[in-house]
């Protein structure tokens, strides 16, 4: 939501998609109609390149000694993927810290742990086992909370003033916390 914020055209494009495929607020919004919201999909998963649920995964053992990118990587070494670097390496993602959701329409790119650029929920046989109910609570709390809401910075704080900073974590949060000011929409 900080995102949509901060990038106000952003969310005019996903209120728009959303007044388009769902109509007004009367109708209730399901899991069959996120299939039928691909800027929405797409914002998603530009959250979460951006702002990964958790900034490291779970901690790997080397089976065997190997060489990685020149490094040496020892057999019983703990290793720790840093998926918030991955989510933010300018060699993968160009300009990695602009939210630009288009970037994953018409992708292939996907978050069940196949493309290693994009893995918030990790891989293999250690992906989250939350994922599926993750990833539909995420797609229909946005989907609800853009459909049936306007929303507006509080206090004249303008858009380019958000501090988009993280506090890290177990998991990432805003290191100033988001105050957002819901009113009905109409």
């Amino acid at each position: 939501m900080a995102e949509l914020l901060r990038n106000p055209d952003k969310m005019a494009m996903a209120k728009m998609e959303l007044s388009r495929t769902l109509g007004g607020p009367q109708h209730i919004v399901e899991e069959s109609d996120i299939s039928r919201l691909p800027y929405l999909q797409a914002v998603v998963k530009k959250t979460w390149r951006l702002h990964a649920p958790v900034p490291l995964l779970i901690p790997h053992r080397a089976d065997t000694t190997v060489n990685v990118a020149g490094y040496i990587v020892p057999k019983n070494a703990q290793v720790l993927i840093n998926y918030w670097a991955i989510g933010r390496d300018p060699k993968v993602w160009g300009n990695p810290t602009t939210f630009l959701p288009k970037r994953f329409l018409g992708s292939n790119v996907d978050y069940r742990g196949k493309d290693f650029q994009f893995i918030p929920f990790g891989a293999g046989r250690r992906t989250c086992p939350g994922l599926p109910f993750g990833v539909h609570m995420v797609h229909v709390m946005l989907t609800s909370l853009l459909h049936y809401f306007d929303w507006e910075l509080p206090d004249g704080l303008k858009a380019e003033e958000m501090d988009m900073r993280d506090k890290f974590g177990v998991t990432l949060q805003k290191l100033v916390p988001l105050r957002l000011i819901p009113r009905q929409g109409s």
